[in-house]
């Protein structure tokens, strides 16, 4: 990061929990699209073997071409980068993750189809053209400073308007996709339905805000 003032793109893991709820019922904005075909068969198909592990792109073709999906990586890893025991984005198979959604046939994910591809090639062509070299070859300096940019819609200037709000879908399903993962909700500390010796009710200072006490 820049200094203490600037947007930042690395959030506390504290932070990201807001944006992981911010992603489950926020419709972004998008960038202009011209019409672009998702891949694979019309229709949903069958309902999937729910006892068989399925690797990406078994379910329907994938969409990253190489380059994109080296920007996808840096991304997500500039978004969310290793934290004490917590991996990055990347070693969990977040960059997978948003393949899977941009190539899904749903109403929901072929209308990000789209403007994410559009982002990633913005993004990786506006790195070329200010420092001659592709987005994940910049130093760590070079994508913070130029993500910076990016992280509000409002402050961003007119010429980066587009690219910001790619930006916020991006970061939303990057969020999504790490504390979904048995790693991300371990990280903040999620242990889920498990059994429980003996049960003491809830907190007392929560009865007293509900007036239950």
């Amino acid at each position: 990061m820049t200094d203490s003032t600037s947007l930042r793109t690395r959030l506390s893991r504290r932070e990201a929990i807001a944006w992981v709820l911010a992603a489950a019922a926020t419709l972004s904005a998008r960038l202009p699209a011209g019409p672009k075909p998702a891949p694979g068969a019309t229709g949903y198909g069958t309902d999937p073997d729910l006892l068989k592990v399925y690797r990406p792109g078994e379910v329907w073709p994938l969409t990253l071409t190489e380059t994109q999906r080296r920007t996808t990586v840096a991304l997500c890893d500039l978004i969310l980068p290793a934290d004490g025991e917590a991996p990055p984005a990347s070693a969990v198979g977040v960059p997978d993750f948003i393949d899977e959604w941009i190539s899904a046939p749903y109403p929901a994910q072929r209308a990000d189809r789209a403007p994410l591809l559009e982002g990633l090639d913005w993004i990786d062509g506006e790195a070329r053209r200010r420092h001659g070299r592709a987005f994940a070859d910049l130093t760590l300096a070079e994508q913070s400073a130029f993500a910076d940019a990016l992280c509000s819609v409002t402050r961003a200037a007119p010429a980066d308007r587009a690219g910001a709000q790619f930006f916020r879908r991006f970061r939303d399903l990057v969020m999504g996709g790490y504390y979904t993962t048995p790693e991300g909700m371990k990280d903040i500390g999620y242990v889920g339905n498990v059994p429980l010796p003996h049960f003491e009710g809830p907190p007392p200072e929560v009865l007293r805000a509900l007036g239950l006490d």
